[in-house]
């Protein structure tokens, strides 16, 4: 069934002692007639070379080299000059097993559908490995089911990669440029334009979780991104699809713990940014324990509860039992 064109589109920005690990696990797919979109947004250390020297040697490679816009705008680029049927996004310090284009496309061909998604393992520079898709199953989902999951996590999450689209879905969505987070902005617009997805419980994409990432950096006010973008996706599934309201909340919540986590984890501090998280959360205190919301949150809750210093402390705690 390898007639059709995929694309492969990998944004790289100085990722060097990553790049070549995700470009050889690109290369030694299964799928073979692939498009490959290495896109090196102006890169300042050696992966602008490593693009180069892979595409001399693999002509399925096309390198563009440009000024740096940011995650977005590198994929962005990559949808643009995309040609193939399908179109899959690859982060160049994560890597993918062998049949990870093949898996996701005889999905879409054996339900017919136009988005499908795999499950994913965390992976750290330490070795640890968190398959997160083990307690679920192969199954096609409606928008209600896939937006739920998606809200909450369960085996699959807002992110670009680990999906393979139909590439008309991009007609009108481009990633938002100039925002981190820009998945929150973009993928739910891509679902919303389908009446089903297919989940698939094999994992076959790694995501390196990593100290200096774009998630695990210094706090800055563009961190808030992750805010305004997830409001956004938000609002809009409230407007269309109201019977996800009590999913979208506890996105809300989810969103303002992961950008509080960060603010009282840098050196500077923004208090101002800070009272207001804090207030939101402790505002729906009672709705967090007393409802379905998970174990993680509930926890989360009541050690801000006790003060900023103890949940930061309980916060490091389980980051390094889990990482």
């Amino acid at each position: 069934m390898e007639n059709e064109l995929i694309s492969v589109v990998v944004p790289v920005y100085n990722v060097e002692n990553y790049l070549k690990r995700c470009i050889t696990s690109i290369i030694n797919q299964t799928y073979k007639n692939l498009e490959i979109i290495l896109v090196d947004d102006g890169s300042t250390d050696g992966s602008s070379e490593i693009c180069d020297k892979f595409s001399l040697k693999e002509s399925r490679i096309k390198v563009v080299h440009k000024n740096n816009g940011g995650l977005s705008d590198a994929r962005n680029v990559g949808i643009e000059i995309a040609t193939g049927k399908y179109i899959t996004f690859i982060d160049s310090d994560d890597y993918v097993l062998k049949d990870y284009v093949e898996y996701l496309y005889n999905l879409i061909k054996k339900y017919n559908t136009k988005i499908a998604i795999c499950s994913y393992s965390v992976f750290t520079d330490k070795g640890k490995i968190i398959d997160y898709g083990k307690k679920y199953r192969e199954e096609k989902l409606n928008k209600i089911q896939t937006f739920s999951r998606m809200l909450n996590e369960k085996g699959f999450s807002v992110s670009a990669w680990g999906k393979l689209y139909d590439t008309t879905l991009f007609k009108k969505i481009r990633y938002p440029k100039n925002r981190i987070c820009e998945d929150n902005g973009t993928t739910y617009k891509l679902i919303d334009q389908v009446e089903n997805i297919i989940y698939g419980n094999k994992s076959k994409y790694f995501y390196l979780k990593r100290q200096g990432s774009i998630m695990l950096s210094e706090f800055n006010e563009k961190k808030l991104d992750m805010i305004y973008l997830t409001d956004e996706m938000c609002d809009f599934l409230d407007d269309k699809y109201s019977q996800l309201y009590e999913e979208t909340q506890k996105r809300r919540v989810y969103a303002r713990f992961n950008v509080l986590r960060q603010i009282l984890n840098c050196k500077y501090e923004n208090k101002k940014i800070e009272k207001e998280l804090i207030e939101y959360i402790l505002k729906r205190r009672k709705k967090i324990l007393f409802t379905n919301y998970d174990l993680r949150t509930k926890i989360a809750v009541i050690c801000i509860s006790m003060g900023k210093n103890f949940f930061k402390s309980i916060w490091k705690l389980y980051y390094k039992i889990k990482y």
